[in-house]
């Protein structure tokens, strides 16, 4: 099991299971439980209620980023959109970027202001101070040669000086005990939803050690700073443009 981040994969949304399980939490349908199952053990449950965590429930290393948070601010993956609210009610310009139709949804009725459903991929409007992914969203990116194609898009949409905020984990732990992977980074995991008897297709989803991280920001022109680490093995970094 991972042990920091696993129950935060929520970008990629095959059917929408995600979406759907948010919207059904926000309406206070009858419970029903998200599963994830992987590739490295048996499904774990995704609490639903922690994307709608107020600040105060909120960890070290999310309460760091946004108050590193400056200027126009771009929330990527921003799932219910509990941290775009905190930003928003501080004062922010910010945008809450979700491929998800369901959270889209959940957030316009939560209040936030600038909801943007759109594939990061393909978004191009507007340039930022900020672009922050948290609860691992930096996952997105599937596997290392994605990480490098998301820090060349996302060189178009920052204004002069800006930042890419995000946090990771190293999950080396879980090959203690079994050979690393011979044809890919042990960081690249795959997964799928399941809620209501649905299953979503497998989908891939990045987790990035300290090391890796920095020599992939160099090679793609990014400096890289870590600004906090826990016992977990969870990280979180800040890029600026070298």
């Amino acid at each position: 099991m991972i042990k920091t981040a696993s129950i935060f994969i929520f970008y990629f949304v095959p059917m929408d299971i995600y979406g759907q399980a948010l919207l059904d939490f926000y309406n206070r349908q009858p419970e029903e439980k998200l599963w994830l199952h992987n590739t490295y053990g048996g499904p774990e449950e995704m609490p639903i209620e922690v994307f709608f965590r107020g600040e105060e429930e909120m960890p070290e290393a999310e309460l760091l980023a946004l108050q590193l948070c400056r200027g126009k601010v771009l929330d990527i993956g921003a799932g219910a959109g509990s941290h775009a609210l905190i930003l928003q009610q501080q004062g922010f310009d910010v945008a809450a970027l979700e491929i998800s139709a369901g959270a889209t949804a959940v957030m316009q009725k939560r209040g936030v202001k600038r909801v943007v459903q759109q594939d990061i991929y393909q978004y191009k409007t507007e340039k930022f101070d900020t672009l922050l992914l948290l609860m691992n969203g930096i996952g997105l990116t599937q596997t290392l040669a994605g990480l490098g194609r998301f820090l060349h898009h996302t060189k178009q949409l920052l204004l002069p000086g800006g930042q890419l905020i995000f946090d990771s984990s190293d999950i080396a732990y879980l090959y203690e005990d079994v050979p690393l992977p011979k044809n890919s980074y042990y960081g690249e995991i795959s997964y799928q939803y399941q809620y209501k008897n649905q299953k979503s297709d497998w989908f891939n989803w990045l987790y990035i050690d300290q090391k890796t991280l920095l020599k992939t920001a160099l090679k793609n022109g990014w400096n890289c700073e870590v600004l906090y680490e826990d016992e977990m093995d969870l990280y979180l970094a800040r890029l600026t443009l070298a």
